[in-house]
């Protein structure tokens, strides 16, 4: 957390107001997302990589506070405050990006269903929800999501990737698109800190059916949602994903 839907609405908001400005006089020339960075990059073919970890924040024009671990001064006065809480996020200046996007698999926004089903099978007796949380698998699904994804696909998170069968991968492939997309539609999840570019917290809060429902009914059988900690929590009905 941060994941996908998060970072991409930051890079939405940001592209709107740093394109063109300069920063210690070189201009930015676009601003991109892998998997879950966000790249900042300059017309001398250098890029400013963030990673937002768990409670990282981009706020443009934000005012620093106690949290704050680094402000960026734009040559035109305009600002870009790096809130962290915890201090697990980072950020660094590199030349080029293809050593550092070079450690993740595929985006989850672009992966086709062959290229998921190839993946999977390489890996047939991984849980399903840790091979799609895995960046070098596949770029951009983190707890939130992976919980989301699997119960719309109706599969529990501990599977075994041999126990599924071809049309639970492609349930699985189709609700991957389908809920990024409309995540990102609604700015991304605020679980605890995540906030968007202009300090406001994502909508998508609202429309999760099982991350961080343990306790109320699904919204699909009326069983009460369970959630187990390996590692780290998975949310799920027991009834509709069944292991």
């Amino acid at each position: 957390m941060p994941e996908l839907p998060e970072v991409e609405t930051i890079r939405h908001q940001l592209a709107k107001k740093l394109i063109g400005k300069k920063l210690n006089g070189q201009p930015i020339t676009k601003i991109r997302r892998r998997a879950k960075l966000l790249i900042i990059d300059f017309k001398d073919g250098s890029s400013l990589v963030f990673h937002l970890k768990l409670t990282g924040q981009l706020i443009f024009n934000g005012k620093p506070s106690s949290y704050t671990r680094k402000v960026f001064y734009f040559d035109d006065g305009a600002r870009l405050v790096f809130n962290d809480a915890r201090k697990f996020g980072w950020w660094k200046k590199v030349k080029d990006t293809k050593k550092t996007e070079s450690q993740f698999g595929p985006e989850a926004l672009e992966v086709d269903f062959p290229t998921l089903k190839d993946g999977l099978k390489k890996h047939p007796r991984a849980e399903i929800k840790r091979l799609l949380m895995d960046q070098k698998f596949i770029a951009g699904i983190g707890n939130i999501y992976s919980d989301e994804i699997l119960f719309a696909a109706k599969v529990h998170p501990f599977r075994k990737i041999n126990t599924l069968n071809d049309q639970e991968i492609r349930q699985i492939h189709q609700n991957i698109k389908r809920i990024l997309k409309d995540a990102i539609q609604y700015h991304g999840t605020t679980a605890r800190d995540y906030s968007d570019a202009y300090g406001n917290q994502g909508n998508y809060a609202s429309r999760l059916k099982v991350y961080g429902q343990e306790g109320k009914k699904c919204p699909r059988c009326g069983t009460i949602i369970k959630r187990i900690k390996r590692g780290r929590s998975s949310h799920f009905c027991p009834k509709c994903q069944i292991l």
